[in-house]
């Protein structure tokens, strides 16, 4: 196309009353009638580095934030997108900073805040950075989702069963909600709550079973229903009645059976009796007397 579009300019130049484009010194001068030519600058900026500013400049905007890419993880999906303007009041994050090591740079990295320029990070350390990041997320994720707006998040999430649904069947498929067993990170991992037969399972998928339960806390579902009661169903008072050949099991059909340990216990028992020596009758008077002499 360049060639071609050279080509034709000489050929307008060298010939009389044709209208072309001659190139002069980089700058491209349009002829017009009879040679007149109409001297305008125009800038030879070519189309490659042009939309390869464009791709640049887009790529840069199309970059989620740090929050956006955290919950959108394989695994997260129990996780809300906390409102930055929360994380950036200090007040929300009082005692934090004693818990999370890199707490500044792990802080400026959920923000998305350009690090400063004379810190320079070696690989490792950039791995227990975004460790860090993560568990500061997490433990403010603990504390926004017990506000009001962390709440109604959440209850999204719950109307559309992002946190699963109970393993139970007499459950009917109903929705649980993330919980955790303590609220001190690093002692259990999440669970998930069934508000109905108020019980607790384990997440269905290998990933959500690895993350902290203190990202959640022991509070969050139970406050939950409590905000929002019209979503908290009837207690399930069904129970699984088991049979055998249609009939229904006494409650003292299992009785006759021993554990494992109770049997070899008893045969045990039964085996040191029979290798014991019985004793002699008037045996043990005679060692007595035997002693006493």
């Amino acid at each position: 196309m360049a060639s071609n579009r050279a080509g034709s300019s000489a050929n307008a130049v060298g010939s009389s009353g044709a209208g072309g484009v001659a190139t002069e010194n980089g700058w491209r001068v349009p002829v017009r009638g009879s040679g007149q030519q109409i001297t305008e600058a125009v800038d030879l900026v070519s189309d490659t580095d042009s939309e390869d500013s464009e791709d640049v400049s887009g790529s840069e905007q199309d970059e989620p934030a740090w929050i956006s890419w955290f919950c959108s993880l394989r695994g997260n999906e129990f996780f809300c997108e906390v409102d930055e303007d929360y994380i950036e009041d200090d007040f929300n994050l009082s005692g934090l900073s004693s818990q999370v090591p890199y707490y500044e740079y792990a802080l400026d990295m959920i923000l998305d805040n350009e690090p400063p320029h004379d810190v320079m990070l070696t690989d490792q350390q950039h791995e227990l950075l975004e460790s860090a990041a993560e568990m500061l997320y997490g433990l403010i994720h603990a504390r926004y989702i017990v506000t009001a707006r962390g709440l109604a998040a959440m209850l999204e999430k719950f109307k559309n069963c992002d946190f699963g649904r109970c393993a139970r069947v007499l459950c009917e498929g109903q929705p649980c909600l993330p919980v955790g067993t303590s609220d001190i990170p690093g002692q259990s991992t999440v669970k998930v709550f069934c508000p109905k037969c108020e019980e607790i399972y384990y997440p269905r998928t290998e990933y959500q079973c690895s993350i902290d339960g203190a990202y959640f806390g022991t509070t969050f579902p139970h406050l939950l229903l409590m905000t929002y009661p019209m979503y908290r169903p009837p207690k399930s008072v069904e129970h699984y009645v088991p049979r055998v050949f249609g009939f229904k099991l006494h409650p003292t059909a299992y009785g006759n059976r021993e554990t494992a340990p109770q049997v070899n216990q008893r045969r045990l028992g039964a085996a040191d009796a029979e290798a014991k020596p019985s004793a002699l009758p008037g045996q043990q008077g005679t060692v007595a007397n035997e002693d006493d002499s």
